[in-house]
């Protein structure tokens, strides 16, 4: 794991951004059983049903992603702000991938920037770059850049594997890749996959940590 800024320790408020995929699920779930906050706001594009418990633990804020700037009161007063924020090709086309994985989260950075976020934990991908001829590593490698210019006090950057857990939507080839990365990662745990909680736990973690780090 890797990242750039100092200072340690939990924050008194946080947000979270892709709250209801698997790794936002398994976040929340860490974040509540640690309570390192007095607050937890999931910024979403819709209101999640999450049962009786876990609803009155959290806040909800639904938002526009495609007027994300007129809601920048959103973003105002978290000292860290966690980001599992992604869709796929298949699901969202060439267009509607690069506009999730990049613009929102970009955009949702400067805003929580502006809003006095100290510190931005984002979840991206083994393989992430720039200059990468294939379209998801650079996406994943823009937006990386693209959040570290933003000036957060603390960027901290995880580069998972494959993820390995049951989506609650259909993705086959996935599928299969988590069939065969399963048995490997029975020998090999981090070569080629990660379970989700073992990410969650990570992006947790950082906040306590005293540097920023790529991993």
């Amino acid at each position: 794991m890797a990242a750039g800024g100092g200072g340690g320790g939990g924050g008194r408020a946080c947000f979270v951004l892709g709250a209801s995929g698997e790794t936002g699920r398994a976040l929340l779930r860490e974040l509540l059983a640690r309570r390192l906050f007095a607050r937890v706001t999931l910024v979403g594009r819709r209101r999640l049903s999450l049962g009786e418990e876990t609803e009155a633990a959290v806040e909800q804020a639904v938002v526009d992603f495609e007027r994300l700037s007129e809601h920048a009161a959103t973003f105002q007063g978290h000292d860290v702000g966690f980001c599992c924020l992604g869709t796929t090709r298949a699901k969202a086309g060439v267009d509607g991938f690069v506009r999730v994985d990049r613009d929102y989260v970009a955009q949702a950075a400067e805003l929580a920037r502006a809003g006095g976020c100290k510190h931005f934990v984002l979840q991206s991908s083994r393989g992430a770059n720039r200059h990468s001829s294939f379209l998801y590593l650079r996406v994943k490698g823009e937006v990386e850049n693209l959040v570290q210019a933003v000036g957060f006090d603390r960027c901290t950057i995880l580069r998972p594997a494959v993820l390995l857990c049951k989506r609650q939507e259909s993705r086959p080839m996935e599928w299969m890749a988590q069939q065969f990365l399963g048995v490997v990662a029975r020998v090999f745990p981090t070569a080629y996959s990660v379970p989700v909680e073992t990410v969650a736990r990570a992006m947790v973690a950082s906040v306590l940590q005293p540097d920023c780090v790529f991993w």
